[in-house]
């Protein structure tokens, strides 16, 4: 039997040598490495939205991959990919640190500098190991996808209608049948609770110091109650005392998405216009990003400055970025082809309308959700929640692709990165 293996290795001196080794394997079929933790999953994400029989049955995690640590990275793909075996590659052999690799959901471990016998034989046990969880799964549910999509939602700066265009996202996707969750991680100022209307004690901060987000964890943090109230909506609140906000690290969050994304079919996240490793962790996680801006000089410098931040802090590229352009109106100077051309986003077709009159009563009752169906704004973001893929398609329309919608990195010769 051939078994597929993906090295993740961001040194090239080291993916040079565990290359070389692989291919000594016997049955081995190695690919080119990839060289960070966002190209990794990217990777698995294309191919086993193609099928699980695209998938590596091996993936080697070097110690020193990046940006994500690499034991987070070992979770996350546990989490997500869940009949891939993975290995950590570490100079680090202790019992310790093999306790951690095995907790984050790793099969095993293989010291450096490598050996040809320590190589082969973790290789073939992972490799032997994920074979038997797919024969077991068969064609099974969790076997066919890569966990629910999640998209944030960040302003541009502040006003712009972030939690607005984030509320509606959600109401949407639910609407049309996919199990849905909002999450604030506006940590410090997060207003979703206040917009629709509901009071909950438990938040984002208790999943903090949580080691492994179960679902029955979830459940117990995840408000979920009268459903009725927010459309059918669940809701992971953001900390009711803003000073709690450093409490939540990007760590927290890379294993609180994980877990809702294995929840739920759609996760939106609003994470507000402060950027800090919280929501940082988010948005590079995020299957799509989207950046609200409405059209005016200083919102669209703004944006400019938000891409590029991100850019700088290597978690989304300005073209993997959508902007979204908020309080619209056909006679404004500033145009959504000059808002793409300055970013260097791509900006989505859907513009929501200025339309304040529309919005007033239900801001101000704190119940956005109750915007009335013939309202063109919630028209509008709702019309841009379908452009991003985030709705059921009608039958006999073809779905979207979550990840596959980027470009991505490659695996074997029939894909390449660009």
């Amino acid at each position: 039997m051939t078994t597929r293996i993906l090295p993740a290795v961001g040194d090239t001196d080291a993916a040079r040598s565990i290359t070389t080794l692989l291919s000594q394997l016997p049955e081995a079929e190695p690919a080119a490495p990839v060289g960070d933790s966002t190209q990794l999953v990217d990777t698995l994400a294309q191919l086993a939205g193609e099928g699980v029989d695209e998938l590596p049955e091996v993936v080697l995690v070097h110690e020193r991959i990046g940006p994500v640590p690499a034991l987070e990275l070992i979770r996350e793909v546990a989490l997500r990919f869940p009949a891939v075996g993975v290995v950590l590659v570490t100079a680090d052999a202790s019992p310790v640190l093999f306790a951690a690799a095995m907790d984050s959901g790793a099969r095993g471990l293989v010291a450096l500098p490598l050996s040809y016998e320590e190589l082969a034989g973790r290789v073939q046990a992972a490799a032997v190991w994920a074979t038997g969880v797919r024969r077991h799964l068969g064609n099974g549910e969790v076997m066919r996808g890569v966990g629910g999509k999640v998209v944030t939602v960040s302003g541009a700066k502040g006003g712009v209608g972030t939690t607005l265009i984030a509320v509606h996202l959600a109401l949407a996707a639910r609407a049309s049948g996919m199990s849905t969750v909002l999450a604030d991680l506006d940590l410090q100022a997060g207003d979703v609770a206040s917009y629709v209307d509901v009071q909950h004690r438990r938040s984002v901060v208790d999943l903090a110091g949580i080691q492994d987000v179960t679902p029955r964890v979830l459940q117990d943090v995840v408000y979920s109650g009268d459903q009725s109230k927010v459309g059918g909506l669940s809701l992971l609140l953001a900390p009711a005392e803003g000073e709690r906000a450093e409490e939540v690290d990007d760590r927290a969050v890379r294993q609180t998405v994980s877990a809702l994304r294995h929840k739920y079919e759609v996760v939106v996240i609003d994470c507000g216009t402060a950027m800090n490793g919280a929501n940082a962790a988010a948005i590079e996680m995020a299957d799509t990003g989207v950046l609200v801006a409405t059209p005016d000089v200083i919102t669209v410098r703004a944006a400019k400055r938000m891409v590029r931040l991100w850019e700088r802090l290597q978690i989304r590229k300005a073209e993997e970025t959508v902007t979204v352009v908020n309080r619209y109106a056909r006679n404004t100077e500033i145009q959504p082809p000059l808002i793409e051309r300055i970013t260097g986003t791509r900006v989505a077709r859907t513009t929501v309308p200025s339309y304040f009159k529309e919005l007033q009563s239900v801001v101000d009752a704190g119940r956005i959700q109750d915007l009335e169906a013939k309202s063109v704004v919630k028209q509008a973001i709702w019309a841009l929640a379908g452009e991003l893929g985030l709705v059921k398609p009608a039958a006999g329309e073809r779905g979207g692709r979550g990840r596959g919608d980027r470009d991505r990195g490659s695996f074997g010769l029939r894909r390449s990165r660009t």
